[in-house]
């Protein structure tokens, strides 16, 4: 399956009258984000506005709350996000009753969410929100599921999923080996409970698609600047 092929698909969920919600899921690092942005830039090309891009990420607990609950070293497991509030966002994108809905986002910069970042106006006709949970069946994840028209399933060779991990926790500050160790951990232990819903996901998305367009990382075990072997 190609790209082309992917927005061909997208545009049919859209039908007269009703508004179309798309989740796209898959383990951190598997592409999830990029395709998502590919989509919206090629459907919003000849009608801006038309699609929306709505993450996951937005409901992260922030930092001080983790922290009261004690989670903080956990940050990025299922019970780190108001998986309530999220699903209850995508009900009322669902029921268009708003002119506008502004949905959070997350600043990595600052690794926190952003209240009232992404506005989404009532001239969007096809949603796509993306994130790492929307196949869970426990708790308030259920509720997310229910709310999206079609689920993807990105996949990624493993090894380049977790290097481009470690090089986007790099990338926001984290030093070489403390960026592994959170990938291989924490990051790694995400990664087996999304697996384990990919079965549920109407389409799975091959790595053709989820490693277009992104350039090769060094090794996992060669830092660009010190070369230290990971231990």
């Amino acid at each position: 399956m190609t790209f082309d092929d992917l927005v061909e698909r997208a545009e049919a969920l859209v039908r007269p009258g009703r508004r179309a919600i798309l989740g796209i899921t898959g383990s951190p690092g598997a592409g999830k984000t990029t395709l998502a942005e590919r989509l919206v830039r090629k459907l919003n090309g000849d009608a801006p506005g038309r699609v929306a891009h709505v993450p996951m990420d937005g409901f992260h607990l922030a930092d001080v709350e983790l922290d009261r609950l004690g989670l903080r070293d956990r940050k990025g497991a299922p019970d780190t996000f108001d998986a309530a509030g999220y699903a209850a966002l995508l009900g009322r994108l669902r029921d268009e009753e708003d002119d506008i809905v502004y949905a959070p986002g997350f600043e990595r910069t600052l690794e926190q969410p952003i209240a009232g970042a992404v506005p989404v106006f009532r001239s969007a006709r096809l949603i796509i929100t993306e994130g790492n949970y929307l196949l869970l069946g426990d708790g308030a994840w259920a509720r997310v599921r229910s709310r999206l028209d079609e689920v993807w399933f990105c996949e990624l060779d493993e090894e380049e999923r977790v290097r481009r991990l470690v090089a986007r926790h790099e990338e926001f500050g984290k030093a070489h080996d403390t960026a592994v160790a959170w990938v291989l951990g924490t990051d790694q232990r995400n990664a087996g409970l999304v697996a384990a819903t990919r079965d549920r996901a109407d389409l799975v998305v091959g790595a053709e698609v989820t490693a277009a367009g992104v350039p090769a990382r060094v090794p996992l075990g060669h830092h660009p600047r010190d070369s230290r072997s990971v231990r």
